[in-house]
């Protein structure tokens, strides 16, 4: 049983190292673009679906209230989390809509949509998606190797090299994480003296 342990934190380690050396370009032009939005007084959009969305809720509270440093909140929503609006969009119109409707009513010009499905299938990330494009907002996905049709529907696609779904996720955690970091680097770091 130790050993099986050991070699899970290994195989976690090493998703996240191989997905780290491809993305991390990629990773510093979307905290850039994220500090920018916020900077400009938009906001950041989030959802998700089970992990997915408690990985959303996770992010937007770290970029509400704080990540390492104390500094001003930053407008940051998880659209997955009020059970009211959720339950009520679903029993009216449809489960698959949860996401849109939210996104179509609450989401201005310049805010940022940042969608995490491990699968890159849930209908209603997908359908959310869409409405980001029609509303031309910029769209940034978490997703896992088989994740293509959502990546595909995004503006910048962070797609883990897995299809375990704890390795994916736990991926997805660490890059929401590192983006809360980078952000707050960008935004809240004094100038180094020379």
């Amino acid at each position: 049983m130790k050993q099986r342990i050991l070699k899970i934190f290994e195989e976690s380690g090493s998703v996240k190292n191989r997905f780290a050396k491809e993305n991390a370009d990629a990773i510093l032009e979307v905290s850039k673009l994220i500090a920018d939005a916020f900077n400009d007084g938009k906001k950041l959009i989030l959802f998700g679906n089970g992990g997915s969305a408690a990985d959303a809720s996770h992010i937007a509270a770290e970029f509400m209230n704080r990540f390492k440093r104390d500094r001003p909140g930053l407008p940051a929503i998880a659209i997955c989390t009020d059970i009211a609006v959720i339950t009520s969009i679903a029993n009216d119109y449809d489960y698959s809509e949860v996401f849109a409707r939210q996104v179509k009513v609450l989401a201005e010009e310049g805010d940022i949509v940042i969608a995490i499905s491990t699968s890159g299938n849930s209908p209603n990330v997908l359908k959310a998606m869409d409405a980001a494009k029609k509303k031309k907002l910029k769209s940034i996905v978490f997703t896992g190797a088989k994740g293509e049709k959502l990546a595909a529907k995004a503006n910048y696609a962070f797609v883990v090299p897995s299809d375990s779904t704890p390795r994916v996720q736990e991926t997805h955690i660490t890059l929401g994480h590192v983006l809360c970091q980078m952000v707050e680097e960008i935004l809240f770091e004094a100038p180094r003296k020379r």
